[in-house]
This record gives C-alpha cells, sequence and structure tokens, in this order.
C-alpha cells in the first residue's frame, strides 16, 4: 500500500541521514521487528535496552512510510474525548487508557533527553470548539480530564479571543503536551547501540507461525527463524490480520513559506478543535505553521492523492480564518494514510491465530505515544512479565 505522496516536510527537509544494508543473508534471532517507522524504532530501542536481541526489517528505506507523512503532535487525549471513552469502556479503563497517553509524553522526552537529540519541545495544547452545541459536552470534557488529575483550565469564548487572537465558542487548555519530528526521532532511535541488525529494502514475502518459533522469507530468498516477531507495520496490518479493526482514512498536512519572525500565537500551543474531522496546527522550529486535516475516507491512493491541491488550499484558508495576519503562504503538502479504532485506542499485543506474535499497533491521531505504550508492554511480554494494561489494548476487548 503507498500509505503517502506528496511532499512530506520533515522528508524534505532532513533528507536519508541514515543509511542501511538489504538483507542478504539467512539470520537466526531472538526477535524479528517488522516495520521499522516510529513504532519499530521504539518496540527496538526497548529490547535492545531490555538486553533481547532483535533483527528489525522493514519493504521501504527507512522512514519513508507513515513516519515521514506524520505531523508528531504528541498529545494524551486520543480520538474519542474521555467522557465519551468513558460511556463505552468504564471510568477505570478510559482514565487509565488517558493517564498512559499522558505519562508516554513524558517517557518520550526523557528518551530523546538520555540520547542526547534535540526532536522534543514541550507544549501546552488548546482543543476549542468549533460550533456552539458543542460547549456543553467539552465543558463536561474538561470536568473529566480534572478528574483524572490532567492540569487543565477552560477558557470561555471571551478569554481565548482575548489570549489566544481568534474567535471560538471556549476551549480546553492542557498543560501536558509536546511536539516532535518523528521522522529523525525515528532514525536517532534506531542508531541506538546500532549494529547492522536493521535492514531496509527487505520485503517479506511469506511468514509461517508455530509453537517453535517464526520462519520469514524475504523476496530475495533469504530466510529469518525467531523466538518472536513483533508487527510493527502500522495500517498495512489488513494484510495480517484476519478481521477487521481499523477504518483507513487519508489526512492532508501543509506547512508554510518560513517566516522572518516567531509572530505566531501564545506560546506556539498546540491546536486542534472539535470538528468532525478535527483541524489542527502547530509550528516548527524553523519559522513555520503547520496545519491538517480535512480528512477522507480512504478508498485507493489515486482517489487520495488528487485531492492534494483542493485539501491544500482548504486548509491555508483555515489557517487564514484564525489568524489572518498570518497571511499563510503553502510551501510543502502532502497526503497519509491513518487508521480510527471503534473505541480510539489501539491495538496492543498477541493474536491467537498467529503463535509468537505481538502487534503494536498505534492507529489514530495519537499513533507516537501508543507507539511507546506498545513498546513497553510488548517488552514485558518477551520477558515473560505481566503486564496490567495488556487487557485494555487488547484484539479481544
Amino acid at each position: 500500500m503507498t500509505l503517502k505522496a506528496g511532499y512530506p516536510f520533515w522528508l524534505i527537509k532532513d533528507g536519508l541521514p541514515f543509511t542501511y544494508p538489504k538483507l542478504d543473508h539467512d539470520i537466526d534471532t531472538e526477535v524479528v521487528i517488522i516495520g521499522a517507522g516510529i513504532s519499530g524504532a521504539l518496540v527496538r530501542y526497548y529490547l535492545i535496552n531490555a538486553g533481547i536481541n532483535c533483527v528489525t526489517v522493514d519493504a521501504r528505506t527507512i522512514g519513508l512510510g507513515s513516519t515521514s507523512a506524520s505531523t508528531s503532535l504528541l498529545q494524551y487525549e486520543i480520538d474519542v474525548p474521555l467522557y465519551k471513552l468513558t460511556e463505552m469502556i468504564g471510568k477505570e479503563k478510559a482514565e487509565r487508557a488517558y493517564k498512559l497517553c499522558g505519562e508516554a509524553i513524558d517517557k518520550l522526552g526523557k528518551i530523546t533527553k538520555d540520547r542526547g537529540v534535540k526532536y522534543f519541545e514541550k507544549k501546552k495544547s488548546l482543543y476549542y470548539a468549533t460550533f456552539k452545541k458543542d460547549v456543553s459536552w467539552l465543558k463536561k470534557e474538561y470536568e473529566a480530564r480534572k478528574d483524572v488529575g490532567f492540569k487543565v483550565r477552560y477558557l470561555e469564548a471571551y478569554e481565548l479571543e482575548k489570549e489566544y487572537g481568534f474567535k471560538a465558542y471556549g476551549a480546553i487548555l492542557s498543560d501536558q503536551a509536546a511536539q516532535t519530528n518523528a521522522y529523525m526521532l525515528t532514525h536517532c532511535l534506531l542508531q541506538h547501540e546500532y549494529d547492522n541488525d536493521i535492514y531496509d529494502r527487505t520485503e517479506i514475502t511469506d511468514i509461517k507461525h508455530s509453537k517453535k518459533g517464526v520462519v520469514l522469507k524475504t523476496e530475495s530468498g533469504y530466510t529469518l527463524k525467531a523466538k518472536k516477531l513483533v508487527y510493527a507495520t502500522g495500517y498495512e496490518v489488513v494484510d495480517f490480520i484476519d478481521k477487521k479493526i481499523v477504518d483507513l482514512l487519508s489526512t492532508y498536512a501543509v506547512v508554510s513559506e518560513q517566516y522572518n519572525e516567531r509572530d505566531f500565537w501564545k506560546d506556539d500551543v498546540l491546536i486542534w478543535n472539535t470538528a468532525n474531522p478535527y483541524l489542527y496546527l502547530r509550528t516548527t522550529p524553523d519559522n513555520r505553521v503547520l496545519v491538517g486535516g480535512r480528512d477522507e475516507n480512504f478508498s485507493n491512493p489515486a482517489k487520495r492523492d488528487k485531492l492534494i491541491n483542493k485539501k491544500t488550499k482548504q486548509l491555508a484558508s483555515d489557517v487564514n480564518k484564525l489568524f489572518p495576519h498570518l497571511k499563510f503562504k503553502p510551501e510543502f503538502s502532502w497526503t497519509g494514510t491513518f487508521g480510527s479504532t471503534k473505541d480510539g485506542l489501539p491495538y496492543i499485543g498477541p493474536y491467537d491465530r498467529l503463535p509468537n506474535s505481538y502487534f503494536a499497533l498505534g492507529f489514530g491521531g495519537n499513533g507516537i505515544t501508543f507507539s511507546l505504550i506498545a513498546a513497553e508492554i510488548i517488552t514485558d511480554l518477551i520477558l515473560g512479565k505481566p503486564n496490567k494494561d495488556l487487557e485494555l489494548f487488547s484484539f479481544d476487548r
């Protein structure tokens, strides 16, 4: 599946910072990870730190799948509001899911600090009501988040306009958020104790699961044998799972021309709204504004890609309506495919029909924090440790 099209800003800005070989020999290892995007990179990072030997393979050049198309917002909020998720799965589970995402942001910050990389900026997040009818449930959502312990503040319409310079019907301001560059973070994570154990341009054409382990074949005829296999293939998981777990959508993103001065909005907070599909904005370290949204149901790559020019104009107009002073001019635009689940939660852990396998599927708009949660859970499972959060994200939920 072609996961993205157009000119993703991160790929143009950072190019190919590291190169990796194509697999040209047989391998026998403890764990194989399929997928070297942000999910696979985080799983590998955790496994390596736990002393587990692993080999990572990717069908593409590293980072050229969904990761390069990521807009890289880090938020504890998932696509289903907390109050609504509570109604769906219960208060304890819903609050636990949100807390895990909040903790994941801090853990990602620590990882970047430990690795000595710069691709993490702590931010606040502003979630505003697009329509007047959204105010009642947005206030309900504010109370739910406050009860969990998140540092939040509700802004009435006049406060929002006074402090952030645009008109809406109200907003929740959250202290806990951040932004990153998922493409470069992925490469930096993969360099952690890199020992020629990562192979790109290595497509897996056959996988056989058994009680003894897993055997994989590449298109070039080489064999990988492992005790365990981790699927970190993202939205291409539909090729491996024989039941419907995700709806595929297409999202669009645009990055502005570079501004000479940073005159955006207060604190450069992450901004998103209650519309469906929602609009989201962030800034970049090099004085640009990134806007995304205008999602469509995914049918095929060609239909998705034809909409890039139209969506670019619409998203630019969206920014200029909010912040006319920016005079937003698009420079880079792209589209990517992502997945949405019924409860907004990812699928993590074993799948009974595929013995000795684990899945790290960080679906939704919060995929990066979900990927870290998946890395923690899967590492525990491979080490033979129980994990109390496994049930929350299981295929049987």
